[in-house]
């Protein structure tokens, strides 16, 4: 089969993107469909929700960190396995940032390299008619791009919803369907975005609740008629992973300290002949000792600091682990290196004490942006002078980098000069930067 695909996007954040994207996969799953999800942008979260929500597997498509050939075989992974993709924007449809043409970040990137058409979600709240403007602004701001239909969410009352849908038919946007005002479409959040759906509690009744809702305000035999097929054109390499394997059989860090992993870079990997044994650090497991790399992925480690300086037997394994094998910890995973983590309440917790650095919670600022990292010594990601495109996404600071060399020197889409980041010791080595993809040598 070669699925028909949707883009659900949104003029602003907070318009209710993933609550509609969830409901409609959930709902069309309920109908007997097969769906698949994909979200666009780097989010580590959402796309856990959509497999919960369709029972299959999610991915990220990022114009800015991934090439054409790469986007496209893992759009076409998608439409293979599907009746129907219900692909998620990020921010706003046209937010980006500076980048070749195609290549911003932009989520109208991804609709213009897919063909898939664009269902707009608008809160309604606080306007009528009005609405109607930011809609027919959406329609005609990007050429290459075609917007299928608006849903209204947080609709007041019947008259309200008149009024916005007057609105939509002057500009001949069609309303494809209508939420009211509903706290419990809402999920529960925390300072990285939703509380991660391993986490959630009664996850499948929510879900089956947004589905509810969702099919009983929105038309679905519509959705599945705006559907539109691909137009990929871009060749896909499936022989090249979007990242080099860190070894052939991969000690990974999994529980809800540590889950922040693209699908598409653990597809890579086992694509490329690699298997991965996850290993829960808040469970006290050290890393197998049958494998040849470890890795510590991002996620949370600052909600369980306490606990992670507890694990006796992680943090004896994973000493003993980097004496003779590579390790690399992204984000929270280099936290977790470091020698100290101090929580949100101020306490210092010691951590593996493998590199120099220490790193805060409780002086909280946020780092978010893509990020372009040259490595500057061979390691698990590439030989020297490797670049890689990627992101940092974190509230915790660095309070003390330490004497450990850097990891690599990274820039931003902005400009920005090029500066040193992370740490390497040994086979150690780790960074706040989430790795998305190779972008050859520098």
């Amino acid at each position: 089969m070669s699925a028909r695909g949707l883009l659900i996007a949104a003029p602003r954040s907070g318009s209710g993107k993933t609550t509609i994207t969830l409901g409609l996969q959930r709902a069309l799953t309920r109908r007997g469909l097969t769906v698949r999800g994909l979200k666009c942008g780097p989010d580590y979260i959402d796309p856990a929700f959509h497999a919960a929500a369709t029972g299959a597997p999610s991915a990220n498509l990022d114009s800015y960190a991934m090439s054409d050939s790469l986007l496209g075989q893992i759009a076409g992974e998608a439409m293979q396995a599907a009746d129907i993709v219900i692909a998620e924007g990020s921010m706003g449809l046209f937010d980006a940032v500076p980048g070749p043409a195609g290549h911003t970040g932009a989520s109208a990137d991804i609709a213009a390299l897919t063909g898939w058409p664009v269902v707009l979600v608008i809160d309604v709240s606080g306007q009528a008619q009005s609405a109607a403007a930011v809609a027919l602004g959406c329609k005609v701001y990007d050429q290459r791009i075609r917007v299928a239909g608006v849903i209204l969410n947080k609709v007041a009352s019947a008259r309200h919803e008149r009024l916005v849908r007057q609105g939509m038919e002057r500009i001949g946007l069609p309303v494809l369907g209508a939420l009211p005002r509903e706290a419990s479409l809402i999920l529960p959040e925390r300072h990285l975005g939703l509380v991660q759906a391993g986490e959630t509690a009664d996850l499948h009744a929510r879900l089956d609740s947004l589905a509810e809702a969702v099919a009983a305000a929105v038309e679905l035999d519509a959705i599945v008629a705006a559907a539109g097929d691909a137009i990929l054109t871009a060749a896909a390499d499936g022989n090249a992973p979007p990242l080099p394997a860190p070894g052939r059989r991969i000690a990974i860090a999994r529980d809800a300290a540590f889950s922040f992993v693209y699908p598409h870079v653990e597809a890579g990997w086992r694509a490329a002949g690699a298997e991965l044994v996850p290993f829960s650090p808040l469970r006290d497991e050290a890393p197998p000792q049958d494998c040849d790399a470890c890795w510590l992925p991002g996620g949370y480690p600052e909600l369980h600091a306490g606990t992670i300086a507890a694990a006796g037997r992680f943090l004896a394994g994973l000493r003993s682990f980097a004496g003779t094998r590579p390790v690399h910890g992204e984000c929270g995973g280099y936290m977790v290196l470091g020698r100290s983590l101090t929580d949100a309440d101020g306490v210092a917790h010691a951590m593996a004490g493998l590199l120099s650095v220490d790193t805060s919670f409780a002086r909280r600022k946020m780092n978010l942006g893509y990020r372009r990292a040259v490595l500057e010594a061979g390691g698990p990601l590439g030989p020297a002078g490797s670049a890689l495109t990627g992101h940092e996404f974190h509230y915790a600071s660095i309070v003390a980098q330490g004497e450990d060399p850097p990891f690599a020197v990274v820039t931003d889409p902005h400009g920005s000069a090029p500066a040193p980041a992370g740490s390497r010791r040994g086979l150690v080595t780790g960074s706040f930067f989430h790795a998305i993809a190779t972008a050859g040598l520098a």
